[in-house]
Formats: structure tokens, C-alpha cells, sequence
């Protein structure tokens, strides 16, 4: 391997070849900032928060310039020293973010990433105030609140193109992108179109790295203050399983600690009736969707089956790979579900008119906005859930609500709908969904007691997991995807008739909803030291362990539901309350 050896700010270092200047840096545990870098995903030097010194007159973007191209003293030989802290450094880093707050709307306070802004927070390490000398003009912007997701406001937008780079990169989705040129440039769709008018999956990965506040969720807290405080609604809320390894994290609380009986405290606290969890409904929809997959396989259905948890994989599905939409499992998602049982079940046996419910939904997800607005997810004209807020929602509205989250008891959920099996609570990560239907899927088809629980095969990071198992002579085949840009290239991969599997599981975001649009937010450079995913994933896998019921269909409250409404599963009205439809979407509305 060819090593290049050299100093920075006197301190040596030997690199391979083809290492930038800022990798190197950070290996001598130096610091450079930077606004615009993402690791692999987008190294392109355009903020120029990370110019240094490297021997020439002009300043050098560290994240792009390979240290193999670093000159070498003429008279020595020796390759010349990196600066990355002199006068002229920090000056041309001051001005950098003069020229961008120039032309950014400063209105902070009111901000919704004030304290956790990037910009913010490279402007106070820098003694940058917000009268920047270079007041003038300002780019026209307008704010595009058409999605009932996500809102854009290009008056916040620093360019860095994170937003562009991931949409494109990572969910293969690519509906945003650099228009005009100069000072005029935005990112826009094409066409100068709102949001919603495109292909877009709704899935927040462009929210998940934007450094400032010019991509933020459609924030319903209000909605739900208003439907708490009317006495005449019966407000019902429901959190999903990701939630409760994240939310801790908005209040000081170490990443990877599950914050669940904190969390049902909060919930109680905040004025809710009833304080159910969506993980009852993930335990219905093993039953229904493992049932669906034995079926289909016993009955020569379409193969491979897949799963329909994720409402932005199921938006990227029906744009993008209509062609999927038979394979897709007819499920409802579990927050929706639940929302149906609420509405029927719950309400029947407690008496309550189920127009006056109101199902509240705490998702790690911001594409769940937009899923229950679907006209295909609800009964007898009434949607199964009403509002949904993200984690980060959830958070503003305990702090605004003055509850010291730290120093809650822990809480339980309401019975029954609130009670669940371990294989409900992992449908938050990555090869949850699979590893839960498998446990249930191996005990119908074979008869016999699965003693070794933990699937490992389908755990990890990695794109895309295979595994194979044989129940009984039955060979299943299975692939878990996470991320869409991933599930486009196992789809592709189908179509060529190079991969051939039983079972798929797909979830839209990186690393499943842990990692969703809607989870607290952490910075790209702190997540290169950081395992994000892992350390949120932990923490539904020992909850899962430390569960008394593991396994979907030996869940007391899931059989007693059975017994008392749906008979079985895939029931006649299990078809009714439990399961949708899709719909061929085009790319532009």
C-alpha cells in the first residue's frame, strides 16, 4: 500500500494514498469544520468551511484534496505541512459564513433547529454575529408547504446539497436538485414544483441531514393540543416501537436507552385517555401477514411476498415499481391497524361513539403523515388514525407541556391494546419485521416449538441480508432491504432474473425506522464516531430478550382479540378491518 507521510499542524501522520486531507486530520484527532460534507455520500467542497493551508497560495477544500497531491518542498523533498488553523483560515471560514447568513432568513429563536443548527453553531465557535457585514439583497424564496409531510424553505437553505445527495444517492428517489445558477441558485424539483406534486416517498432522509432548518416535518402539534383540550373527542395515542429508543435522546439521555415506561408517563401526562402501543398491532400484523405468506404459498399466490409496513417504501413501490404492487402483502401497516381496532373493537366494547375517537400516532416516520391520508386506510368513512407526530414532535410537546421527562416513573401501557410480544417491539430495526414473522412462520408450518428465537441472519446494516430455511421440506428464501435505494437494486435484480426469494422485507429508511425521518436528529460528523442505528437497535433488541412473550401468536391479548372479534386470521373481517389496497401512482401529479 502506498503511504504518504506528512504533518499536520505538526503533527505526523502516514495515510494511504487517496486519503483526503480531512480523513487525515481526523486521524491526528484534528478538527475541521464543515457544513456540506457527508461521508460517501457528499464530498464536494461547496460550503469551504474546511479550507486549509497545503502549500499553495490559494486555500483548499480538505474533504476533496487526496493527500497524494499534496506538493513537496523543492529542496528537501518532503511532502509540505497541512495548515488548518492559522489567521487566514479562521478569517476565510468567518467569511464564508458572513456570506451565508447574508442570504439567510436569521429568524432563530423561532426556529425549529435552534440549538441543534449546524449553521448556528459554527457561527458561535467563529464570534460570527447575525448583522454580517455583507447585508443586501436576498435570494426570492418561496415556502412550499404542498406536502402534507414535509415543508421547504429555501430561505434557510445554505446549499450544502446534503438534501440532494441522499434523495438521489441513498433512496434512489432524486426529486430535488440544484436550479439557476449563481446567486439564484435553489433546490428545487424540477419545474419550480411543490413537493407534493412529485414523485416524492415523503420519507424525511432530506430532513435527517439537512444542517439548518430549511427542511423540516409539517408539525401537527398543534392538531393535537386542539383535539385534547375539546371535551367532547376521546383521544387515543399510540407510539410506535422505534420511538421509545430515541425520544430519551431529546432529553439528555444516553443514545440506546429505551425510554418506554418514561415515555407511556408522558403520554399520560400530556392528557390522553388511553395510552395503547403500536406494538399490540405489530403483533397482529405477524398473524395476519405470516398467515398471508403460507397462504400464498400453499395456494401458488404471487411470490415473492412483501412486506407493507413502510408507507415511504410503499410510495416509492407504487411510483417507481408498480409492477411489485401484486407482491406487496395486503397488511395495513401496525399503526394503522391499531387505529382500525380502535375504532371498532375498543370502541364496541367500551361503549364509545368511535366518531368521537381521535388516534393519535407517535412514528419515527414522516412518510406515516402522509400514508394516513390515504382514503384506502380507514372504515365506515372515518380514518383508522387521525394525526400523526414524529418523535421530535412529541418532544416539543412534552417540553412545552413543562413535564420533567427525566424524572417520570415508568409507566405501563393501557391493556389490552397495549400489550405486546418481544417480536413487536424489534419491527423498529432493520430485519425485525422478518426475524418476528419468521418466528411465527416456522412454529405454523412445522407444528413444533421453535426453541432458538434469535434469526441473526437477518440482522446488520449491510443493503441488503439473504437466508435461507428449510421448514419441514419447505425451502423459504428471504432478502431484507433497507433504505429504497437499496430495495430498487434487489427489485432489479429480481426482474433479471438473477434473485428468486420467498419473502422480502423492506423498509425505507437506512437501518429501518430507527433511523427514520422523524427520529431526533444527529449530525453527520457525529455520527462517523457514532453508531446511531446500532445503539437504537440495541435497545429494541434488549427489550425484545427481556420480554416474557416473544413470539406474535402466544401473546395472550393478541389470542384473547381473536377469541372475542376476528375469529382468525385473515378472517372475513380481519379483511375488512386489517387489510388495503394499492394504487399505480405517477411520477408527477
Amino acid at each position: 500500500m502506498n503511504m504518504v507521510n506528512f504533518k499536520i499542524d505538526g503533527i505526523p501522520v502516514s495515510v494511504p494514498a487517496g486519503t483526503t486531507i480531512l480523513e487525515a486530520a481526523k486521524q491526528a484527532g484534528i478538527k475541521i469544520p464543515t457544513l456540506c460534507y457527508m461521508k460517501d455520500i457528499n464530498e464536494i467542497g461547496a460550503c469551504r468551511m474546511c479550507v486549509v493551508e497545503a502549500g499553495g497560495r490559494a486555500l483548499q477544500a480538505a474533504c476533496v484534496y487526496p493527500v497524494e497531491a499534496l506538493p513537496k518542498n523543492r529542496v528537501t523533498g518532503e511532502v509540505v505541512e497541512v495548515k488548518t488553523n492559522t489567521p487566514a483560515i479562521r478569517k476565510a471560514r468567518r467569511v464564508n459564513l458572513e456570506l451565508l447568513l447574508s442570504n439567510h432568513d436569521k429568524r432563530c429563536l423561532s426556529c425549529v433547529r435552534s440549538t441543534n443548527c449546524e449553521l448556528q453553531a459554527l457561527c458561535r465557535e467563529y464570534g460570527v454575529e447575525d448583522e454580517a457585514r455583507f447585508a443586501g439583497p436576498m435570494t426570492e424564496t418561496e415556502v412550499d408547504n404542498s406536502s402534507v409531510a414535509i415543508v421547504r424553505n429555501n430561505a434557510k437553505c445554505v446549499l450544502c446539497r446534503r438534501c440532494v445527495a441522499v434523495c438521489n444517492k441513498v433512496q434512489s428517489v432524486g426529486v430535488i436538485g440544484p436550479v439557476k445558477r449563481g446567486f439564484k441558485t435553489q433546490i428545487l424539483p424540477a419545474w419550480n414544483m411543490g413537493l407534493a406534486e412529485t414523485g416524492c416517498i415523503n420519507c424525511g432522509q432530506c430532513i435527517a441531514v439537512c444542517p439548518t432548518g430549511a427542511l423540516t416535518e409539517k408539525d401537527d402539534t398543534a392538531e393535537v393540543f386542539e383535539a385534547l383540550s375539546d371535551p367532547d373527542k376521546y383521544v387515543v395515542v399510540q407510539p410506535a416501537p422505534a420511538v421509545r429508543a430515541a425520544l430519551g435522546e431529546e432529553f439528555g439521555i444516553p443514545m440506546g436507552t429505551s425510554v418506554t415506561g418514561k415515555m407511556a408517563a408522558a403520554l399520560r401526562r400530556l392528557g390522553f385517555k388511553k395510552v395503547f402501543d403500536t406494538d399490540f398491532a405489530a403483533d397482529l400484523t405477524i398473524m395476519e401477514e405470516a398467515t398471508e405468506l403460507v397462504g400464498r404459498v400453499n395456494n401458488g399466490g404471487v411470490l415473492p411476498m412483501i412486506t407493507s409496513c413502510s408507507p415511504g417504501w410503499i410510495k416509492f413501490c407504487e411510483t417507481y415499481y408498480p409492477e411489485f404492487i401484486p407482491n406487496l402483502s395486503s397488511c395495513k401497516s401496525p399503526h394503522e391497524m391499531e387505529g382500525a381496532v380502535i375504532k371498532s373493537y375498543f370502541a364496541e366494547k367500551e361503549g364509545i361513539d368511535p366518531e368521537k375517537i381521535v388516534v393519535v400516532s407517535v412514528m419515527p416516520c414522516t412518510a406515516k403523515k402522509y400514508e394516513c391520508k390515504r382514503p384506502e386506510l380507514g372504515h365506515n368513512g372515518l380514518s383508522d388514525v387521525d394525526i400523526v407526530i414524529t418523535t421530535r414532535e412529541l418532544a416539543r410537546m412534552i417540553k412545552m407541556s413543562g413535564i420533567n421527562f427525566t424524572a417520570l416513573p415508568d409507566e405501563d401501557f393501557d391493556p389490552i391494546l397495549g400489550e405486546s410480544s418481544g417480536a413487536a417491539v424489534i419491527f423498529g430495526v432493520t430485519g425485525g419485521v422478518m426475524e418476528a414473522a419468521l418466528r411465527t412462520a416456522y412454529e405454523v408450518i412445522t407444528g413444533e416449538t421453535l426453541e432458538k428465537l434469535e434469526f441473526t441472519d437477518v440482522r446488520g446494516f449491510e443493503g441488503v441480508k439473504e437466508a435461507s430455511y428449510n421448514l419441514k421440506g419447505l425451502e423459504v428464501s428471504v432478502a431484507v432491504a433497507h433504505s429504497t435505494g437499496a430495495a430498487a437494486k434487489l427489485l432489479d435484480a429480481i426482474k433479471a432474473g438473477e434473485k428468486k426469494y420467498t419473502f422480502i422485507e423492506v423498509m425505507g429508511c437506512p437501518g429501518g425506522c430507527v433511523n427514520g425521518g422523524g427520529q431526533p436528529i444527529v449530525s453527520p460528523i457525529v455520527r462517523e464516531d457514532v453508531d446511531v442505528k446500532g445503539l437504537r437497535a440495541k435497545a429494541l433488541y434488549d427489550e425484545d430478550a427481556a420480554k416474557p412473550v416473544r413470539k406474535s401468536h402466544e401473546l395472550p391479548a393478541i389470542k384473547q382479540l381473536y377469541d372475542e372479534y376476528f375469529e382468525k386470521p385473515n378472517s372475513h373481517k380481519a379483511h375488512e378491518l386489517l387489510h388495503t389496497t394499492y394504487t399505480k401512482r405517477p411520477l408527477y401529479e
